[in-house]
């Protein structure tokens, strides 16, 4: 698709492609500092990439008929790969990010049930409420507003939805401690070491992660500590115990489902990491929506008629497209799990449409580049600027399957995406409905890489009631 320049959108802060391949000092200095700054403009303008990082072949991926081809088509051929797994499954150990083989599985066909789009609906009203509960937090704010660190602020709400939903509360802490304890793991144990890059034993220490074990013991204290509790609500009267993704859990706990352990890997990778994608992407929409005073306004105008109608939230989420649409395109701009790691466990052959073909090497490591593949040249026009119209309903059908992959794709696809859009959409129409949020001076997010991508040094915005916006 042709790159057309339009001075008229807004293009959010983001690296500017190198121009000159890095030098092996280059390569260790960033993906130390921020990956999302290693990438070349060979990423941005080519269907893929074949190169060699400390000895081994790694192909960047862009084209979508390669993705689905190793992500779909000969998915068998494609295993999670190893740096990858050096660096989250310290963290997460058998969750449902880093599981494979049987015991991907069965968490996943435990899980199933409670992800459907059908029960996800079933969630809207505790969104609400959770969003409204949250909302009331900025009720001292003045004519003049309040500065938050919206980055920090949607943590703390994305985490009391969660809590609400799949945990029934139980797990309930105060939002601001979770916000800076999952900074903290995410900086700390979300890293990648050097160690990593060289593929070295997983039991050598990691000296970028020793600082981070401390919250992650503090995690897994908690996750034990939640499902001691519910064991015995549940051994002590069955049907009063809450029917959430807590007791589903534990109810396939045993020979024939998960182990004690692997329950506890997926709780603690939905504490960990389920909210903090959602998080991340409403805290970019809120900024680059500040800088669209128009799309603000239209937006405003589309939340104020859906509430105004008394519309029931579980209907919010198609009666809001434009709302939709602004979380969707911050999605594109800044995806939370900006790459997709896999190795081809035998040779593989890729044919492209147009003749052109890959021979992909047994060992070589698979980059599938959500943030190059949202920003490519030759699939998108404008890609680094902000435009919610390309999600407008009657825009969709332009978008390939495997063009935008902010939930991935294939076997392994999200398991939250319906529940994730949900939330986002009543979330940021109780917000709107009330609130008016503009960068300031200090506002100047930059975007980087830890397990999401995140705004350096928070995203500070002065949180202003609409009531007190004058208005033309």
């Amino acid at each position: 698709m042709a790159v057309v320049d339009s001075p008229d959108l807004f293009e959010p802060p983001a690296p500017v492609p190198r121009p000159y391949p890095p030098s092996k000092l280059e390569i260790i200095r960033t993906v130390l500092r921020n990956p999302l700054e290693l990438w070349g403009v060979p990423s941005y303008t080519l269907p893929w990439i074949e190169t060699r990082f400390f000895g081994r072949t790694t192909v960047i991926v862009n084209d979508p008929n390669l993705i689905r081809h190793v992500l779909v088509d000969n998915a068998g051929n494609y295993v999670m790969d190893k740096v990858r797994q050096l660096v989250l499954r310290p963290i997460l150990r058998d969750g449902l990010l880093t599981a494979e083989g049987g015991v991907w599985r069965r968490s996943r066909r435990a899980m199933a049930p409670v992800f459907t789009p059908r029960h996800a609906r079933g969630f809207a009203r505790q969104m609400l409420e959770k969003s409204e509960e949250f909302a009331a937090r900025y009720a001292t704010t003045d004519a003049q507003g309040t500065v938050r660190d919206i980055a920090a602020d949607m943590t703390g709400l994305t985490y009391l939805i969660l809590s609400e939903t799949l945990f029934s509360g139980e797990i309930a802490t105060d939002g601001d401690d979770v916000a800076g304890d999952v900074d903290a793991l995410l900086h700390h144990m979300g890293r990648i070491d050097p160690l990593d890059m060289l593929a070295a034993p997983g039991w050598i220490p990691r000296l970028a992660r020793l600082r981070g074990r401390h919250v992650l013991r503090k995690f897994r204290a908690l996750v034990r500590t939640t499902m001691e509790k519910r064991k015995a609500a549940i051994a002590r009267d069955p049907q009063s115990a809450p029917r959430d993704f807590l007791t589903l859990l534990l109810e396939v706990e045993g020979p024939q489902g998960l182990t004690t352990e692997e329950v506890e890997d997926n709780i603690l990778t939905f504490i960990g990491a389920g909210h903090e994608t959602t998080a991340r992407a409403l805290a970019w929409t809120f900024f680059c929506v500040a800088n669209c005073p128009d799309i603000r306004d239209r937006m405003e105008a589309e939340i104020d008629a859906v509430l105004d109608s008394g519309a029931d939230p579980v209907d919010w989420l198609e009666r809001m497209p434009l709302v939709r649409s602004a979380f969707e395109e911050a999605l594109r701009l800044y995806p939370p799990a900006p790459s997709i790691n896999r190795q081809a466990v035998a040779d593989d052959r890729f044919e492209a449409p147009d003749g052109t073909a890959l021979d992909i090497r047994k060992g070589a490591t698979i980059l599938i580049m959500p943030w190059t593949l949202h920003r490519h040249e030759l699939y998108w026009e404008n890609p680094r600027a902000f435009d919610p119209s390309r999600f407008l309903p009657e825009n969709r059908e332009r978008i390939g399957r495997f063009q935008y992959l902010p939930f991935g794709a294939g076997a392994r696809v999200c398991i939250g995406a319906t529940f994730a859009l949900q939330e986002a959409v009543i979330a940021l129409a109780v917000l709107m409905r009330r609130y008016r949020f503009d960068t300031t001076a200090e506002t100047r997010p930059w975007p980087v890489q830890k397990l999401t991508v995140q705004p350096a040094g928070g995203l500070p915005m002065r949180v202003t009631a609409r009531a007190a916006v004058s208005r033309p």
